[in-house]
């Protein structure tokens, strides 16, 4: 029995189709005007319907989005990892409630058409496990809107920070689903050290890595290649992530050819959101070897920098501005990296639009797929599993 019907639905492919929801999932999609009869119908009238965007790295515990403007303090010599994290403790101590904040980045995101999500939460001797305790009962207020991974992330690092290991560990037990990893080499001084804390908790508790590396250059590689040969050894092909790796857009061409050649056959996924002031994985590269590569919007207006909209079609956009992609199959490959690539890369079971999938979904005022990326339309309907959660740019509780 059909509990939705949603009628006059232009797919990628160009077909004008009905598409019939029951349960939360699609169960059939015929041309236009053939769809069952329902009670409940939806009328796309002619929008462009595309599964909903993977928002694949964000911090939900220290966005300032919603409260005061805060503005950038820029490191004394550079970029800086270490001086970046001091500001943002300086920062969050004048800042709005943690889970005011969390909230308001959360609807601009489910706004926007995000109704999967990997947020990455501060767990470490600093702030111990109370972020993430903030973030896991927002998490559950909006589990009726969006589904969220929460990552462990260690942003004062593992060894240089006391008790680390044990509270990530102990943080996986209380419901974060990933464990991370800040810089093994330049941040902790110890790559071995700091992978085994990282795989250790991983292969103990059964679950994912994602790992934030900035590091440059032939150091970031370095790390890169031990992260896949741990990978490989454990056989975790397919459930380790690693965010930013700026070192792979220092590469010349054959050493890239070569590590991406790695990475793809160790079946490490790389996230980029490509940030304005650094050199960002190749993404054309990256996915003619066969590596996953997915986004996500980073920081959104906080203490690393005041940019970001919650809007992953808008960064879908960015990466075909950065990386230079023009054709229609480029930019169909940016809007990929934001959506199926994205749900690859964090396992989502039942994502696409096609007879059994979960019914999420968003509108929008596009011809196709690569007008969409370029044009960036507004306003949309988002839907997750059938229900109307977003529209004219506000959430619908």
């Amino acid at each position: 029995m059909t509990d939705i019907l949603f009628t006059n639905a232009r797919l990628a492919d160009g077909t004008l189709d009905d598409i019939a929801v029951s349960a939360g999932r699609i169960t059939a999609i015929t041309p236009a005007g053939s769809g069952a009869d329902a009670t409940n119908k939806v009328d796309i009238a002619g929008h462009l319907l595309v599964p909903s965007f993977v928002e694949g790295h964000i911090h939900l515990d220290t966005s300032f989005y919603g409260d005061k403007w805060i503005p950038h303090k820029p490191c004394t010599n550079g970029f800086d990892v270490h001086e970046r994290v001091a500001f943002q403790a300086q920062n969050i101590a004048t800042a709005a409630p943690m889970d005011k904040r969390a909230r308001d980045q959360l609807d601009l995101c489910i706004a926007n058409g995000t109704v999967q999500m990997r947020s990455h939460v501060m767990v470490d001797g600093s702030v111990g496990l109370t972020s993430l305790e903030t973030i896991l009962k927002v998490r559950e207020d909006y589990k009726d809107l969006i589904d969220i991974q929460l990552v462990a992330f260690p942003q004062s690092g593992i060894l240089k920070s006391p008790g680390t290991p044990e509270l990530m560990d102990e943080a996986i037990g209380m419901g974060a689903d990933l464990v991370g990893g800040l810089d093994p080499l330049s941040f902790d001084r110890d790559i071995k050290g700091h992978l085994d804390v990282v795989f250790g908790i991983a292969e103990k508790r059964g679950v994912d890595v994602d790992i934030h590396l900035h590091d440059a250059g032939t150091m970031g590689a370095m790390t890169i290649e031990e992260i896949c040969a741990r990978t490989t050894a454990l056989g975790m092909q397919g459930h380790v992530a690693v965010s930013h790796a700026y070192g792979l857009g220092d590469l010349g061409l054959d050493p890239m050819k070569k590590i991406a050649a790695l990475i793809a056959k160790s079946g490490v996924s790389i996230m980029t959101n490509a940030p304005g002031n650094h050199n960002f994985p190749p993404v054309a590269l990256l996915r003619a070897a066969g590596v996953t590569v997915f986004s996500g919007s980073d920081n959104i207006r906080d203490s690393w920098w005041p940019f970001g909209d919650g809007d992953m079609l808008r960064r879908a956009e960015i990466i075909a501005y950065r990386s230079g992609f023009y054709t229609d199959p480029e930019l169909a490959a940016a809007f990929d990296v934001v959506t199926s690539a994205g749900a690859r890369a964090l396992r989502l079971e039942g994502y696409s639009i096609a007879v059994g999938a979960r019914a999420d979904f968003v509108t929008l005022g596009a011809e196709h797929v690569p007008e969409a990326v370029v044009a960036i339309p507004k306003p949309r309907r988002v839907f997750r599993q059938g229900k109307l959660v977003a529209e004219n740019g506000a959430v619908i509780r």
